[in-house]
């Protein structure tokens, strides 16, 4: 019984997939991998626009809501789901034309972004405030809804100050110290940092166990601690964001396979080697990790990585380490 569910699972999971890559039309994909840019215009010493420009996301031309916010298309027995990471980059992408434009319209959508947000904090079983993902996902160990993730919290507090900023309303300010308490609990009783035997903390992407420690999500959910630090001054923030880093500073090399990055750390014999376009994602995380830190070892393996996807054979060889993770871990 248990040989034939998991073969019909493959099957479910092929089939959605298939619908998303190789089917006309919007998907979740048409929201996740836009070009990866730095936002010019931001600053690092207090809350200006968000570190990424999200000009592409803040667009989105795919399915709404009857309140203007947007729905990704999983296709397959998920179909249409409200996703809170996508909501929060839809809200700072809104917001960084806001700031660059002054259009009414960008802060309407960026304050719905933020309300949105508001509306569904939730505490999770331990009683700590998450926002939930209420579909059931396929990672390697899959998670069943509802689940949380620390990219989420840490993408929706980096609006929420900024949605306070614009409108002193203290609810927003209100919500992201509800949220950030995750930041301040293990993974084991409800948060999202897992410590490791090194002492180094992680914000995790997936709660799952052993860890994964998934690259992109670790960055993004550090900016969202740093970015409460910059509204609150609360030192907890400002002391957890520079373990944050010395954690990436003490593990980074481990993510440099010497011709691609890595995803995360996954622990299987083959490593999950980063798509192109996770490959370009940490690229950019990185630059802007060292425009908010001045370590240098941050820009190095952005300009390794970099000349990496410039090598037309360690792109190949890239692209078939991920085809052979997919098909053995998926």
């Amino acid at each position: 019984m248990q040989i034939h569910e998991a073969l019909v699972a493959r099957i479910q999971y092929y089939r959605r997939v298939a619908g998303a890559y190789l089917l006309p039309g919007t998907s979740q994909l048409t929201f996740w991998h836009d070009t990866p840019v730095t936002n010019s215009n931001t600053a690092t010493d207090r809350l200006g626009p968000y570190y990424m420009l999200f000009a592409q996301k803040a667009d989105y031309s795919g399915p709404h809501d009857a309140n203007g916010i947007p729905l990704l298309d999983y296709h397959g027995r998920i179909g249409l789901q409200h996703n809170p990471i996508a909501i929060a980059q839809w809200g700072l992408g809104n917001h960084s034309l806001y700031c660059r434009s002054g259009d009414p319209r960008r802060k309407e959508k960026f304050l719905a972004a933020s309300d949105w947000l508001c509306q569904h904090l939730q505490p999770n079983r331990f009683g700590i405030p998450v926002w939930n993902h209420n579909f059931d996902w396929e990672y390697r160990t899959p998670l069943r809804a509802p689940w949380y993730s620390g990219l989420a919290q840490g993408q929706g507090i980096s609006l929420l100050v900024r949605a306070h900023a614009a409108t002193q309303d203290p609810k927003y300010l209100h919500t992201s110290a509800r949220a950030f308490e995750s930041f301040l609990h293990p993974v084991e009783a409800g948060g999202v940092a897992f410590t490791d035997v090194q002492g180094d903390v992680w914000f995790e992407e997936y709660i799952v166990l052993p860890p994964t420690h998934i690259l992109n999500g670790f960055l993004w959910a550090c900016w969202g601690v740093y970015d409460y630090f910059l509204a609150t001054a609360n030192a907890e923030a400002r002391d957890l964001f520079a373990r944050a880093v010395a954690t990436l500073k003490n593990n980074l090399p481990r993510y440099d396979l010497g011709f691609w990055s890595l995803y995360e750390q996954s622990g299987t014999r083959l490593p999950m080697v980063a798509s192109p376009f996770y490959h370009r994602l940490h690229v950019t995380q990185l630059r802007v990790m060292y425009e908010l830190t001045g370590e240098r070892i941050f820009s190095t393996f952005a300009n390794r990585w970099e000349g990496y996807a410039r090598d037309r054979g360690k792109r190949a060889r890239a692209l078939c380490y991920k085809g052979a993770f997919k098909l053995g871990y998926y």
